[in-house]
């Protein structure tokens, strides 16, 4: 799996093995001596293919770093502005525009294909955009992919690592990469998922494989934390310990959470703010309780099985099955039940509260309608 490993042998040679991020597969280069500028190093490996982009990482940047992980930032934790993404005549993301602020767990909810995965991929560095700004912390990751790599924790949907190694190996290896490692923490990780540090990565089971890139990704006590799809392979007892454990304990630091998920009962349990994304584009962004609160369904009787021409403002799916008329609105009042009572045909109206998953999936087949 490894194709490459160097750096400039004619420079200053540190006694600690060069820093480097190590994500999904990919190890990026980054580390320096700051009162040595030069001996910063370009190790680049790329285990996986095409599309993996190798970052050479300067002395200037390397100082800029260090400069923005220590300074003061009050800002959005997660910044995305007008961003568009194409892969040749697809359109991904259309002109997404997404504010994140910190400590916020966030839900990242979308059916297949709606751009979840390309999101965080872009947030993390690993793709360009076409259009548009992207900021984690302050930093402009199209220009500082690497200074994120050092700040954030990422698991990506295919957790994917050195297979001869050992997880204490892996550990050992991550450990040297980052100042912020916090043993502490790794120790707490070993003992809640159990983990063999004697064991081969070869020979961990999907489910252990997914709790050591957990481990990873918050041992250095990163400042964000990105979950795509993290759960997607656990069993229901590891799955349970790594929400109850894992996320709790990261949001009782303050930590930003972006949790990307098709299982929304764990996203209604753990996020407190959630986006649904559809096609590329951000239909609904806000805090659960208050999505909850202003949206509801109507059921309204009717006479016969017609349901009348027009449905009241704000109303986001519809459909009539049998002798009931159901409407799925927004902005809630009062006033739009009044008036659907007042419709000809209409009998009876009752207003059904909704969980996430009723309001996840009537969003989408609405959309889904109009097209």
């Amino acid at each position: 799996m490894l194709e490459c490993l160097s750096w400039d042998s004619s420079e200053k040679v540190l006694n600690t093995p060069p820093p480097a991020f190590g994500y999904g597969g990919r190890l990026f280069n980054g580390g320096c001596d700051l009162s040595t500028p030069s001996s910063c190093r370009s190790i680049a490996i790329s285990s996986h293919g095409a599309g993996d982009n190798i970052s050479d990482f300067g002395a200037g940047q390397c100082r800029e770093s260090c400069i923005v992980s220590t300074s003061s930032y009050d800002g959005p934790a997660i910044e995305l502005v007008g961003v568009t993404k194409r892969f040749g005549n697809v359109l991904a993301l259309d002109n997404l525009s997404l504010n994140i602020a910190p400590g916020c767990t966030f839900g990242l909810l979308g059916p297949n294909g709606a751009g979840k995965t390309t999101t965080i991929r872009i947030l993390m560095g690993l793709l360009s955009v076409t259009a548009g700004e992207v900021r984690v912390l302050g930093v402009d990751v199209l220009r500082n992919p690497a200074i994120i790599k050092q700040r954030v924790g990422y698991v990506p949907e295919m957790h994917q690592m050195y297979r001869w190694m050992s997880v204490g190996e892996v550990i050992g290896f991550c450990r040297a990469l980052y100042a912020t490692w916090n043993d502490q923490t790794c120790d707490e990780m070993l003992e809640l998922f159990k983990l063999d540090l004697e064991k081969k990565v070869k020979h961990l089971s999907k489910g252990m494989v997914v709790k050591l890139a957990l481990l990873l990704a918050v041992s250095h006590n990163s400042e964000v934390l990105i979950l795509d799809e993290p759960v997607s392979s656990l069993d229901p007892l590891v799955r349970e310990e790594f929400l109850d454990g894992v996320l709790q304990t990261m949001c009782s630091r303050g930590q930003t959470v972006l949790f990307s998920s098709h299982a929304l009962d764990d996203i209604e349990r753990l996020a407190d703010t959630v986006g649904i994304l559809y096609e590329g584009r951000l239909l609904v962004h806000g805090r659960i309780n208050e999505l909850l609160t202003t949206t509801k369904r109507l059921r309204a009787t009717l006479r016969n099985n017609h349901r009348p021409a027009n449905p009241p403002a704000g109303t986001i799916y519809e459909y009539v099955q049998g002798h009931e008329w159901f409407l799925t609105v927004s902005a809630f009042s009062p006033e739009q039940v009044q008036q659907v009572r007042g419709m000809n045909g209409v009998k009876h109206v009752d207003v059904i509260d909704l969980e996430l998953e009723d309001l996840f999936k009537d969003i989408v087949k609405g959309q889904r309608a109009t097209r």
